[in-house]
């Protein structure tokens, strides 16, 4: 059935048998709806083809079962191995603890070298750290179970480098659950599993050939919990559609039913852990986790502060360590806090400590903010600090300097004139060659006032949920059917277009109609390119992870930082044409050489060095767009949308798409008979139109 290595005493398990296994607790979502719903008989026989398969491939050592610890089945659990060393799982829950003595005895009594974590800090073994198949590196999971601060050690220990992941979703509570590597450098993932930081490592490590990502059908059947010996994958059971891809991997897939171990959110490789995990001769060693230590001061039970730094932390991907906390004695008196903050990279932790610092937390190693000098016009230096509303000082010669003009969305200019030291809070265009603008974090630090601290819980855009929809598909049968006539007799179909197309996911369908020869024009505002550029260059609209349409921390910049990006080089064309810029909207406008006009606003930020501010001008160069247009599509703009509707001559055919029906009725009400309202979410209207119009590209429909 299996292919066995050619020397099985190089490859050994450990397995448990499930004498006293039960779901006897909740620990874990799986667990929830099961306790004492597991048939001792059918876990006994699950457990019993998993051993005989393995033991046709390698020594499967046992530990003895012991009453009262049911979740000892799961030996993967019981320590991370790394050639001769073992790193002791210290668990986090106590339903699991009691485990701990008896795993230790025996990795004594087989001669390994044991380590052993602070009893505070919690790791949970080979479910949260995996090796690389070819003895590279060490992927370490946290978020759940295990502490980031678990990873330094594992480095220091174990002589490996080591690549810390973030786990985001419950039920995938360990690195094992959802990911797996494979031998010949192979992956098998589940990527929402993980944060956005944690998919970027991954893809840095693993090439885009290698890597199989799993849909959540064959995630939630733990397609990932498997154990890999040489080519051969044991598993608890797949798709067809993900065998097939493992088969052409050219692996063999040996399916064997483990589902009474699923209901305690274990399966093949929980029952098991690898006690002969080689390195590499060329692995590497260390670990990128950053720490810092941070103070806070002030009210912070009673007004939440100290619940909110630590959200903070942990919602960007850190972790914490509360080092001291000192407690007011009376109701007048402060409160002080210092707590060690760690971070999987430079970039994580610049993100969790700019949030920091807008809450009121501060550095005790107190030093002067970094000033850089403006070496362009308008452009402020790489990593300036983005201000917010609240009272902002800054430490100059020794000195806390409060801001001046303070602004939310503005970088701090610090000006020395004979000895008198100012800080303003100055927007990007307003900067000038030579002015010194503060950079970093260090000497930063804001004040808060309780009632502040109350009412403004979070600050992130875009925070409600997700308008209704309606169906659409026949109206937009009739709008592809003209947008290709119009096409392919070379007429002009002209596209005025709101940031909420970025925001609603519709920017790759309109990317694609621009792409493939259905507009000829392109008018909207600042805000539209913006949130494009930044959904094409940080995968963000507004701060929002458009994959999982959740706010990313610290992403209320991402705007500004892409801004000052393309101001930098002067235009979106030579923003694209320096490889900054590889899809998008104005990605496409760009390459496709399709003209566009953005008519700015008083409520631009930045702007854009194609935003046109002059209003007059902007207006003569939408209506040279427009004329001789055939069809107009107005999506999801109720200014662009109702001006370009009013320059607009009758005969045009205008097409306007809104959620909200008093801008479809606003267009309506100019009682053009060639004008067509469609009130739906204007993300769902392109993806019908592209779906739409794609039929009738098909060569199908063509021939």
């Amino acid at each position: 059935m299996t292919s066995a290595p050619t020397d099985r005493s190089d490859l050994r398990y450990l397995m448990c048998a499930p004498d006293f296994y039960d779901v006897d607790y909740v620990i874990n979502p799986w667990m929830e709806g099961n306790v004492h719903r597991s048939s001792k008989e059918r876990a006994h026989l699950q457990w019993q083809g998993l051993y005989q398969i393995l033991k046709e491939m390698a020594i499967v050592n046992l530990v003895p079962p012991q009453q009262g610890w049911p979740d000892m089945v799961f030996t993967a659990n019981a320590g991370l191995v790394v050639e001769r060393k073992v790193v002791l799982s210290r668990f986090l829950h106590p339903e699991r603890q009691g485990e701990e003595p008896f795993f230790k005895d025996w990795f004594l009594s087989q001669g390994f070298e044991v380590f052993e974590l602070p009893p505070e800090l919690p790791f949970e073994g080979a479910g949260d750290a995996l090796l690389d198949r070819e003895g590279q590196w060490l992927w370490a999971g946290y978020g759940f179970r295990s502490e980031l601060d678990a990873h330094p050690l594992l480095a220091k220990w174990l002589g490996v480098e080591v690549l810390s992941l973030r786990l985001i979703d419950s039920r995938f509570y360990h690195l094992d659950t959802c990911f797996c590597p494979l031998s010949r450098g192979y992956l098998l993932y589940y990527p929402p599993a993980f944060d956005s930081y944690s998919n970027q490592l991954i893809t840095m490590r693993v090439p885009p050939e290698k890597r199989i990502a799993i849909a959540e059908a064959d995630a939630i059947n733990f397609a990932c919990n498997a154990v890999n010996v040489g080519d051969t994958i044991v598993l608890n059971r797949i798709s067809a559609d993900l065998h097939r891809q493992l088969e052409a991997a050219g692996f063999q897939v040996v399916q064997t039913p483990l589902t009474e171990f699923l209901k305690a959110g274990g399966a093949a490789k929980c029952l098991t852990l690898r006690v002969t995990e080689p390195l590499s001769p060329t692995h590497g060693d260390g670990v990128t986790i950053e720490s810092r230590v941070i103070q806070m001061a002030g009210h912070l039970l009673d007004s939440g502060l100290i619940n909110r730094a630590l959200d903070v932390v942990v919602d960007a991907g850190g972790s914490f360590q509360v080092l001291e906390f000192r407690l007011g004695t009376q109701r007048q008196s402060t409160s002080q806090a210092r707590i060690r903050v760690s971070a999987p990279s430079a970039v994580v932790m610049g993100t969790i400590m700019s949030q920091l610092i807008e809450i009121g937390a501060y550095l005790p190693e107190v030093q002067d903010a970094q000033l850089e000098e403006v070496t362009l016009d308008g452009v402020a230096p790489d990593d300036f600090y983005v201000t917010n509303i609240y009272p902002t000082e800054v430490r100059v010669q020794g000195r806390w300097i409060r801001c001046d003009r303070q602004r939310m969305d503005g970088a701090i200019v610090v000006q020395d004139r004979g000895g008198q030291v100012t800080a303003t809070c100055s927007l990007l265009r307003d900067l000038q060659v030579g002015d010194r603008v503060v950079v970093g974090i260090e000497g930063i630090r804001t004040a808060h006032r309780p009632e502040q601290r109350e009412k403004k819980e979070e600050f992130s855009f875009m925070g409600a949920g997700v308008s209704s929809e309606r169906r659409v598909e026949l109206i937009v049968e009739q709008i592809a059917w003209e947008l290709r006539q119009v096409r392919d007799r070379g007429g002009r179909t002209v596209v005025t277009a709101g940031p909420v197309v970025v925001h609603t996911g519709g920017a790759p369908h309109l990317a694609y109609l621009i792409r493939e020869g259905y507009v000829q024009a392109l008018l909207g505002g600042n805000a539209i390119a913006v949130h494009d550029l930044e959904q094409a260059m940080m995968g963000t609209s507004l701060g929002v992870d458009m994959q999982r349409g959740t706010s990313v921390p610290g992403g209320h910049r991402h705007h500004l930082k892409v801004i000052n990006t393309v101001r930098r080089h002067g235009s979106i064309a030579q923003t694209v044409a320096a490889g900054l810029v590889t899809s998008g909207i104005m990605y496409e406008c760009v390459r496709g050489e399709v003209p566009f006009v953005l008519a700015g606003s008083i409520r631009d930020d930045g702007p854009l060095p194609d935003t046109v501010m002059d209003l007059i001008a902007a207006q003569q160069q939408y209506a040279e767009l427009i004329r001789a247009a055939d069809v107009i599509l107005m999506l999801s703009s109720m200014l662009h949308s109702i001006g370009v509707g009013n320059m607009t001559p009758a005969g045009v055919k205008m097409v306007c798409v809104d959620i909200n029906p008093a801008v479809v009725t606003k267009l309506a009400d100019r009682g053009s008979i060639e004008s067509v309202g469609v009130v739906t979410d204007v993300g769902l209207f392109l993806s019908l139109l592209v779906q739409q119009l794609q039929r009738l590209d098909s060569p199908l429909l063509t021939s």
